[in-house]
């Protein structure tokens, strides 16, 4: 039987499982797709070794950057992300084949793509990690400019301070790549002037749980635009499986 996985540190969370197995079985195909807690990235060795059957696996946090050292091809587009989450695993011969892929980028785009106006043409990118980098490929892609937030100040990053009311009327795109306001933490959300947001304001939470995160709620009672990171979640999901099955 064919295997897929998740590589991560904590994965109780994983949607991903869950949505596999239920195509495993509603499609007849007779794969299995499992969890694989790691507690560090150098275990990932033994899973290949342990698991020959494994064709292809996503990656979670905190090892998409970290994995890109155990990789034997990247695609160029990961590689300007600087960051993998979807590898395939191929076999020539004795030897194992890693391709590292990054499926948060066509996720994210095919997703914000429909909400973007033509005012929409500067956005502030939450959060600096992995994701936050694909975040910001996708939407110089799409046209936009870009700036960092983190708590800490750094080359081309500003922090949450920075952020004045007018700067609210030239960033109208918002993107939340943070934990901040994830289950069970529910009750909080990063801090911005949310009274100055309107309906020219467009915000999207990579968060899915909960539904409506207090950053989404917080913007929409200003009239903004906001949208979760569900649909983003499942078209990478799709992504995902189609890397696993393309041609070399």
């Amino acid at each position: 039987m064919d295997k897929y996985g998740l590589i991560g540190l904590t994965l109780g969370h994983s949607f991903s499982k869950n949505y596999f197995n239920e195509k495993f079985e509603n499609e007849h195909i007779h794969a299995t797709y499992i969890n694989f807690e790691i507690p560090s990235i150098k275990e990932l060795t033994e899973v290949i070794a342990q698991n020959p059957e494994l064709k292809g696996f996503n990656v979670t946090i905190p090892y998409k950057q970290q994995i890109m050292d155990y990789l034997d091809k990247i695609t160029p587009e990961a590689k300007a992300i600087g960051a993998v989450n979807v590898v395939k695993v191929s076999h020539k011969g004795k030897k194992t084949i890693l391709k590292g892929y990054n499926s948060d980028v066509v996720g994210f785009t095919r997703s914000i793509e429909p909400l973007l106006e033509p005012c929409h043409k500067k956005a502030l990118i939450l959060g600096t990690g992995g994701a936050a980098k694909a975040i910001d490929y996708g939407l110089k892609s799409l046209g936009l400019e870009t700036v960092f937030v983190s708590r800490h100040k750094g080359q081309g990053v500003i922090t949450y301070d920075d952020i004045t009311e007018s700067m609210m009327k030239e960033y109208r795109v918002i993107v939340n790549c943070t934990p901040c306001g994830m289950y069970p933490h529910a009750e909080e959300c990063p801090q911005l002037p949310y009274e100055a947001m309107d309906s020219h304001t467009l915000l999207y939470d990579l968060l899915y749980n909960p539904d409506e995160t207090l950053f989404m709620k917080q913007g929409a009672k200003y009239g903004a635009t906001v949208k979760n990171g569900l649909e983003m979640l499942l078209l990478q999901a799709f992504v995902s499986w189609d890397f696993w099955h393309e041609d070399e």
